[in-house]
């Protein structure tokens, strides 16, 4: 699980910003739904963060998902640039570093890991253990000869001097080590774990724009989901549905073959193999009346868009609650009331033990009801003068701005809290080309 994730110098972010999961100490509210204890820690399993446009919400979420995907993506060149975009409004930042870091959990084992980059290699990279404060490696690069050092701490677990060779010429100067492990045939359980946790435990941010049912439906068919267990959780949305079926097909496009898709057929790359095919999904739901009529094979294309996106969702809510993970939604509210996305997230808290789910959000009715959350998994960003992101708590404000008895949703609309855009007025002067 993650304690906490901190960035520096990455878009709109231009100072360190830290978004913490640990519980704070002073708030028992809703202890059994929203925290976990695990490693002796107390972790939140939710946050979610409010903020104007263009405040750098999604930028949170971009940060964790670019962060997740350059720690395990290997280069197949040196001279393959990174592409991290630096906070482009002042001069400084343009020429600084980007910083990442991370607190984790793996298998009770609390790990900490730093990256600091630019654009065309990996500056340095630090990995340790908290146990002890053990350094399992330390490495950095030299930029005039392109060519990575790694030094190796007492919890490297790696006995052969071979190992550390190979591993160390395996790292390019523009990716990570861990990277590097990926792609060499060695034994370290320590760096087993990391990239581990990082391949399986974070996953890739969920945007309103994401083909999600394709993705769910990927999952399905690789039997990480079944599509039976997603019945009762629509079922408890109020969609109706009481059976989901699922034709697949395969088109092999090798040679003068081509696709002749039917208009509610779902095409998805098949990514199994060598030979070029795809996998065409038709997809098509149950529902029942009040009477207890069965209406069969309703396609999924006349569906409406909320009921599709939450099909999605409930793939989403079936992975975080049989298995630990995380996942990041971009506008949990998207295509869906926002009573539907509150049911989603309690739900999550509610069956959810060892994931964890980090969204941003519009919603403010949210925050009318303290019923359902607690100060210390609320976070808003807001962009000061400069147009930099600034994160901050719910529960960093103290008793003079909010107090136990404040309702939330009317400090926050107040603006007592910040994280609201500043409008102006209605009025326009536009004059046409010919005045």
């Amino acid at each position: 699980m993650i304690i906490d994730f901190s960035v520096e110098n990455f878009f709109s972010i231009r100072e360190k910003q830290t978004l913490s999961f640990l519980a704070d100490d002073n708030i028992g509210h809703l202890e059994d739904y929203y925290v976990t204890e695990i490693a002796g820690k107390r972790i939140l399993k939710a946050g979610l963060i409010f903020g104007a446009n263009a405040s750098g919400k999604t930028t949170i979420l971009n940060a964790l998902d670019f962060f997740r995907n350059i720690v395990v993506s290997s280069r197949n060149a040196k001279t393959r640039d990174i592409n991290v975009v630096p906070f482009l409004m002042d001069k400084d930042s343009r020429t600084k570093d980007t910083v990442f870091e991370i607190n984790f959990i793996q298998h009770e084992q609390t790990y900490y890991y730093q990256l600091v980059l630019n654009k065309r290699y990996i500056v340095s990279e630090i990995l340790k253990t908290r146990k002890n404060g053990r350094m399992v490696y330390k490495r950095t690069t030299d930029p005039d000869k392109q060519l990575s050092v790694v030094q190796w701490g007492t919890f490297s677990q790696l006995k052969e001097k071979y190992d550390l060779i190979a591993l160390s010429k395996n790292t390019l100067w523009n990716e990570t080590v861990i990277a590097g492990f990926l792609k060499t045939n060695i034994e370290q359980p320590c760096l087993k774990e990391v990239s581990g946790w990082f391949l399986s435990y974070l996953n890739n941010i969920v945007r309103p724009s994401l083909d999600l049912t394709g993705y769910i439906l990927d999952k399905i068919d690789d039997r990480d989901i079944d599509s039976n267990s997603l019945v009762p959780i629509l079922n408890k949305a109020d969609f109706n549905i009481s059976g989901i079926k699922i034709d697949k097909r395969t088109i092999d496009i090798s040679g003068s073959n081509i696709i002749i898709p039917d208009a509610d057929d779902i095409i998805r790359k098949n990514t199994a193999g060598s030979d070029p095919s795809y996998k065409v999904f038709n997809l098509r739901f149950q529902h029942d009346n009040k009477d207890g009529e069965h209406f069969s094979d309703i396609k999924f294309s006349y569906e409406s868009l909320g009921t599709q996106r939450y099909f999605g969702l409930a793939g989403i809510l079936y992975l975080m609650i049989k298995n630990s993970c995380c996942f990041c939604l971009d506008e949990l509210e998207s295509s869906i009331h926002p009573e539907l996305a509150k049911h989603f997230l309690l739900t999550f808290c509610v069956n959810a033990m060892n994931s964890q789910l980090i969204a941003t959000t519009h919603d403010r009715e949210f925050l009318n009801n303290k019923d359902i959350f607690r100060n210390d998994m609320i976070f808003f960003t807001e962009k000061d003068d400069a147009c930099a992101t600034t994160l901050y708590k719910l529960s960093d404000f103290d008793s003079s701005v909010i107090r136990n008895t404040s309702n939330i949703l009317n400090a926050y609309n107040a603006g007592r809290l910040g994280a609201l855009p500043n409008l102006g007025d209605y009025y326009l002067d536009i004059n046409d080309n010919g005045d």
